[in-house]
């Protein structure tokens, strides 16, 4: 029973804890209603937001949390605002794959222990909004540990205790070296010589005690003999720290160390200590106030003593503490001592900013149950004593000009100028250097600011304010604007097609002729006609009326021999186009090539333009012995279906076109299958070189083009079985084998074989399909080396559940209304 009642005591006690732990994780988290969004910079929501992230929580869980922790719905929308802007400016939505277990515990918790510290709380998301308190962060950066460095001389200042270890070196007449410990009582003993007490001395005083103590044991110390002492082994000493410090409590440190040190061993003071009046307290009494902003502002470490073993660091609580936001160079919270003056706070902020509007700076004071604004001027900065809670609000000057114009268009320096008294139009031309040479005169306009803020266009004549004919004073804010005669009219270009090296277009130039035009077009290519050059020109006074009025106006233009000036060179018009042709007879060399089981395979350039497939075996030599008449092949590229030009000759833009093209029928054919075998069957002709050779200059004798690969295989003794077949293979050729024969030496078909699809590409690329008569599939012969290919049936759409209920309710409600109508008509 006792076991009982102790296991139940113990189970109480665990849940106790637990629930502390939990309370005291939830009052960590402390109110945020005194944030104001508007303070808040882009980069400290910018870190909150990756908070949020890394806790998985999404922009709405953060905007609830915001309020859930105090913050007002209006500063709530603004918070929203402000994340969607801030999202919009780096293009990154939020993601909606955060961790949904994660964004629950963080919500009901908001906490998260740590296995080497049982008390430690998730770090709060909002820490980043509340406004930072300058200087606070100095002891929590690792690399400020504020270490005394051990390695130094010995300060002559440095009180000599118990455990030190002192290094007593004498040289000259006599040569000793001994390494004494203080005793606890303070003393050493020094050999030969006896007990000298020197603790609570400093080294410079510990050593002229033992300089004496020697002197008076025949020891010849100033006639020949020096003596020095150092410090050994350092000791530690306890020191307190008390009050507003992250983790008070008694530490050992070394006995060179400073307040500093302390303070970073106790991980600073918090957010409600003072940084200015830390206490060093030694035998009861208060011997220092530390203030921190010395060594912020100043570098001074006047005050940042060494400490004593059994001395006691305080920090107790901030006095006066107020805000700078807006315009200064470091906004954050300042603690005020009595006697310092606004002025003294704007100096710890770093001054203003650039565009800091410092002739007046908003203070949001406490007056009893409710807050008020206050403005300071400039001339009371250094009389304001600032009061508990002040906040101060600098802000930016007006993005407005006082005394700015400016000039833009066809002026030589284009751009503001100041608003001089009686700056007039004409001597603003002449400060931006005057007009440009394509300057339209006839008219310039003024966009003038009207005094409710609305704009107004006022024209005037450029060469009367040139002239001085007109004066036109300015006003703050004008813009004036003198157009190019360019900007008011198309841009002049003349074009260039057929036989140039570059065609294309080309900017247009007074008295430019159809030779200056060819050569900025590289010149003619190889094959170009230098006698019929066509020049088409626009028309401007077509007849509206007259359904044979001409559209442009065409010119024949020659030019004999080398291009060179001579008087009937043609003058060329803004917007002519030129075309240049070839010679009627030139052509360029076509090849074609032949492959297999000729004598003489290999690339052949055609000879005449009735040059035949039997031709080029005759130029081969003629087939071999082992030659299969039946599988010769013509591959051509079928460019005219695959709409690609086929005269380009930038492979790599002809390579890119076809995998375009190739897209696109992907697209169209559902069946990629399907489409992948028609893609690679789409450029062979299907022939007969039997009867081609037996009959030469036959209708099924083709013309030869350029490109065309003819092939004649060896005879061949299998049969390729692709597609839905059980074991695609290779089945060697049986005249006696028929068409499912060979699908079964495959494993049969499939059960998703589309029997009645199934089709046969023959050795020379012609295929034939499967034909119906009646219920029967009727396949086509199989002869040596052909493919047959069983497609896949297309996928079945089926009755869904909902199809099926509705046919079913349809059928019911007609079996009701005729059950209706035969009990009527009985």
């Amino acid at each position: 029973m006792n076991k009982f009642r102790l296991r139940l005591f113990l189970i109480g006690f665990t849940i106790f804890c637990c629930s502390a732990k939990f309370v005291s994780a939830q009052t960590n988290l402390q109110n945020i209603s005194s944030i104001n969004v508007d303070d808040v910079s882009d980069q400290q929501l910018t870190q909150v937001l990756q908070q949020a992230q890394n806790a998985g929580l999404s922009d709405a869980d953060l905007i609830q949390q915001a309020q859930n922790r105090g913050m007002s719905a209006g500063q709530a929308q603004k918070l929203q605002s402000r994340i969607k802007n801030i999202r919009s400016k780096s293009g990154v939505s939020q993601s909606n794959t955060a961790d949904t277990t994660a964004a629950q515990g963080t919500r009901q918790l908001n906490y998260q222990p740590d296995n080497s510290d049982t008390s430690s709380v998730h770090k709060d998301i909002f820490e980043g909004l509340k406004p930072k308190i300058f200087g606070a962060d100095i002891f929590k950066n690792k690399n400020n540990s504020f270490e005394p460095n051990l390695k130094l001389a010995t300060p002559v200042n440095y009180i000599v205790g118990p455990n030190d270890q002192l290094n007593i070196n004498v040289y000259g007449s006599s040569l000793v070296n001994w390494k004494l410990e203080v005793s606890p009582e303070g003393n050493i003993n020094i050999p030969g010589v006896g007990v000298l007490n020197v603790g609570g001395k400093t080294i410079e005083q510990a050593t002229l005690a033992i300089k004496s103590r020697l002197a008076a044991n025949n020891y010849a110390v100033g006639r020949g003999t020096s003596v020095q002492v150092t410090l050994g082994n350092i000791r530690s000493i306890k020191v307190i720290i008390i009050g507003q410090v992250a983790k008070p409590g008694t530490y050992t440190l070394s006995s060179l160390a400073t307040v500093f040190n302390a303070l970073y061993m106790a991980g600073g003071p918090t957010d409600n200590g003072t940084l200015r009046q830390i206490e060093i307290i030694r035998n009861n009494r208060i011997i220092r106030h530390l203030d921190v902003y010395d060594f912020l502002v100043k570098g001074d470490q006047k005050n940042n003593i060494a400490l004593q073993d059994q001395d006691i660091v305080r920090v107790p609580t901030y006095r006066t503490r107020v805000e700078l936001t807006g315009q200064v160079k470091i906004p954050a919270l300042f603690e005020v001592l009595p006697g310092e003056s606004l002025d003294d706070i704007i100096n710890y902020a770093g001054g203003f900013t650039d565009s800091a509007y410092t002739a007046r700076i908003k203070v949001s004071q406490i007056s009893d149950q409710q807050r008020k604004i206050t403005d300071v001027v400039e001339a009371d900065y250094k009389n304001y004593i600032p009061l508990r809670g002040d906040k101060y609000t600098i802000e930016s000057v007006i993005n407005r000009f006082e005394n700015r114009v400016a000039i833009y268009g066809a002026v030589f320096k284009p751009g503001e100028y100041e608003l001089q008294n009686g700056l007039t139009l004409n001597q603003l031309i002449e400060k931006a250097a005057g007009l440009k040479e394509d300057a339209f005169t006839d008219r310039g306009t003024i966009t003038r600011l009207k005094p409710d803020n609305s704009t107004e266009m006022i024209g005037f004549n450029v060469k009367d304010v040139i002239n001085k004919t007109v004066t036109i004073p300015l006003q703050r804010e004008d813009v004036i604007n003198i157009s190019s005669i360019f900007d008011l009219r198309d841009k002049y270009i003349v074009i260039i097609n057929g036989s140039v090296r570059r065609p294309g277009k080309f900017a247009f130039s007074e008295n430019m002729k159809v030779e200056d035009l060819i050569l900025k077009a590289g010149g003619f290519a190889e094959g170009a006609s230098t006698r019929r050059i066509e020049v088409a020109r626009r028309i401007s006074d077509a007849d509206p009326s007259s359904k044979s009025s001409a559209v442009a106006q065409v010119f024949s233009v020659n030019i004999d021999g080398p291009l060179k000036p001579n008087d009937a060179n043609f003058v060329l018009n803004p917007f002519d186009i030129v075309s240049i042709y070839s010679l009627p007879g030139y052509e360029k060399q076509k090849t074609v090539k032949v492959e297999g089981e000729v004598l003489y395979p290999g690339s052949y350039t055609i000879k005449s333009k009735n040059e035949k497939v039997s031709d080029l075996i005759a130029r081969a030599g003629g087939l071999t012995a082992s030659a299969d008449v039946e599988g010769g092949s013509l591959k051509r590229e079928n460019i005219a279906i695959l709409g690609i030009d086929k005269n380009k000759a930038d492979t790599a833009a002809l390579t890119l076109e076809r995998a375009a093209m190739a897209n696109r029928l992907k697209r169209t054919y559902k069946d990629s299958t399907t489409n992948a075998d028609a893609q690679q069957r789409n450029n062979y002709v299907g022939i007969d070189l039997g009867t081609i050779l037996k009959t030469p200059g036959s209708k099924g004798d083709l013309l030869l083009e350029d490109g065309d690969i003819l092939r004649v295989p060896k005879q061949q003794q299998v049969v390729r079985v692709n597609g839905q077949v059980l074991y695609p293979s290779a089945v060697v050729y049986d005249s006696s084998k028929s068409f499912n024969d060979f699908v079964s030496n495959a494993g049969g078909y499939s059960p998703e074989a589309l029997r009645r699809g199934a089709y046969i590409v023959y050795p020379n690329g012609t295929v034939k399909g499967t034909t119906k008569f009646l219920f029967f599939n009727n396949h086509p012969s199989v002869k040596p080396g052909s493919e047959i290919y069983v497609p896949k049936k297309p996928a079945s759409k089926g009755n869904s559940l909902q199809t099926i209920l509705g046919l079913t309710t349809g059928l019911a409600s007609i079996g009701a209304i005729i059950l209706g109508i035969l009990t009527l008509s009985k």
